[in-house]
């Protein structure tokens, strides 16, 4: 598939996703290219009059400066504290609606404004489903900076093969927060779940992104169309 064909899928799943939007809603902003195509719609929309009175809350500086180039206006969560939408990309996405996000390194914020959020809608082309997560994509894992070599041996025990992230000039990526990213390669997980509880209890870390019980609905663009995959099924 090229990379104009993928293009016109994330396009068409966000213009799906931007179609929930009502007048007077909070939405949230998620990071990533996919997401990026929601922004893009809501910004054209408001433009023509499609949309009005409506308020976005960023995920990362780069998602605000995205907004505020195309015309979306802002808020914060302090003032905000309850979103009525979120639009957000996936890196990948299991049967359950349990999905891997951090490729792009706000996983952090992103699960916040995900948790404050009345409905979690993630847009994806079909590319990135997967019957088991870590199949296609490596669980990126947030770490503050004190004492992030202690977490080599321990997600190594778990089974990973750990790589710390890093940015341009390779030096090392950071978050935000001013965090570190440890990319694990876990490999096809067998229950996400329990992965997930056992990374929340370790000390330092701060965030993983594997998203689960927060996504309302997963909107899919193929070569076939558009669908919805939702907890009851798929429609």
């Amino acid at each position: 598939m090229t990379t104009f064909s993928i293009d016109l899928l994330k396009r068409q799943a966000a213009e799906a996703a931007v179609d929930l939007i009502q007048p007077g809603m909070v939405v949230g902003l998620g990071a990533g290219s996919t997401a990026l195509k929601a922004i893009e719609c809501m910004g054209e929309r408001l433009a023509d009059g499609r949309l009005h009175r409506i308020v976005g809350v960023p995920c990362s500086g780069q998602v605000a400066a995205d907004a505020q180039r195309l015309g979306v206006p802002l808020t914060t969560l302090d003032e905000h504290p309850v979103i009525d939408l979120t639009i957000d990309g996936a890196d990948e996405v299991d049967p359950q609606l349990r999905v891997i996000k951090g490729g792009g390194g706000a996983l952090l914020r992103e699960k916040i404004v995900a948790q404050a959020s009345r409905q979690e809608v993630i847009i994806v082309d079909e590319g990135k489903l997967s019957d088991r997560l870590g199949t296609k994509w490596v669980l990126p894992v947030e770490v503050i900076p004190f004492g992030w070599r202690t977490h080599l041996d321990f997600f190594t025990q778990l089974g990973a093969t750990v790589n710390v992230r890093t940015g341009d000039r390779n030096v090392w990526f950071r978050t935000d927060s001013g965090n570190l990213i440890l990319d694990c390669n876990f490999g096809p997980m067998a229950d996400p779940d329990s992965l997930a509880a056992v990374l929340d209890a370790r000390a330092g870390v701060v965030a993983h992104g594997l998203f689960i019980g927060l996504v309302s609905q997963v909107v899919v663009a193929g070569v076939n169309g558009v669908y919805w995959m939702t907890h009851a099924g798929v429609r």
